[in-house]
């Protein structure tokens, strides 16, 4: 069958999330390295939004369903577990990841920052209003992770690989480095999971 191709820009946290899923699997797979809007992307993702992936004649977006897929065809562990409570505990965190954590992390706090006018600088209104939403986020993570070391269950799954590339993006911003050690559990986690293979493979170029 044809190579699996994943289409986004590599400083994405959606993309590196699907990318540590291919590596933690061991699934052999191409990087397209695409903004979002390019005619690539919109061909198959209606808003234009990454990541994207085509594999032979199968072409999906939103990052879950291209997991999903992934785990489910090719062989390897399983990072989103098939019996009926497990998968539903991954799906549980992928979804509070993609709506509380990505919002107040991702699309309020670092947004702002790294996209600021060069003159005028960063909305701080913005950012500081985050704040409060952030430091929820990361007591909700803390609780869950202090149980067994992971989000969903005992063992590493789909849910740790799409809120970890945020929460180490979180740490790249001063106010982000005050909120995030002060949650030992999502601390420990992110220390641990930043040490293995998949996030060290899957580190994006340097950006211009």
């Amino acid at each position: 069958m044809a190579d699996l191709e994943i289409i986004g820009v590599p400083f994405s946290n959606y993309v590196r999330s699907l990318r540590m899923l291919c590596e933690e699997k061991g699934v052999a797979y191409k990087l397209t390295p695409s903004r979002p809007h390019t005619p690539e992307v919109t061909a198959i993702h209606p808003a234009g939004q990454i990541p994207v992936m085509r594999h032979g004649d199968v072409a999906l977006f939103e990052t879950k369903a291209i997991a999903s897929y992934i785990d489910k065809v090719f062989p390897g562990t399983k990072f989103i577990p098939e019996d009926a409570v497990g998968m539903a505990h991954v799906e549980q965190w992928v979804s509070y990841g993609n709506a509380k954590v990505d919002k107040w992390i991702m699309r309020e706090f670092v947004v702002p920052q790294a996209f600021a006018d060069k003159v005028k600088g960063p909305d701080m209104t913005k950012v500081n209003a985050a704040v409060p939403e952030i430091e929820k986020c990361c007591t909700v993570l803390d609780a869950a992770i202090a149980k067994t070391g992971h989000l969903a269950g005992k063992n590493l799954s789909f849910a740790d690989m799409l809120v970890l590339p945020m929460i180490v993006t979180a740490q790249a911003f001063p106010l982000g480095k005050e909120i995030v050690p002060k949650h030992k559990a999502l601390m420990a986690w992110a220390e641990k999971l930043t040490g293995r293979a998949s996030w060290t493979k899957t580190a994006p170029p340097p950006r211009a």
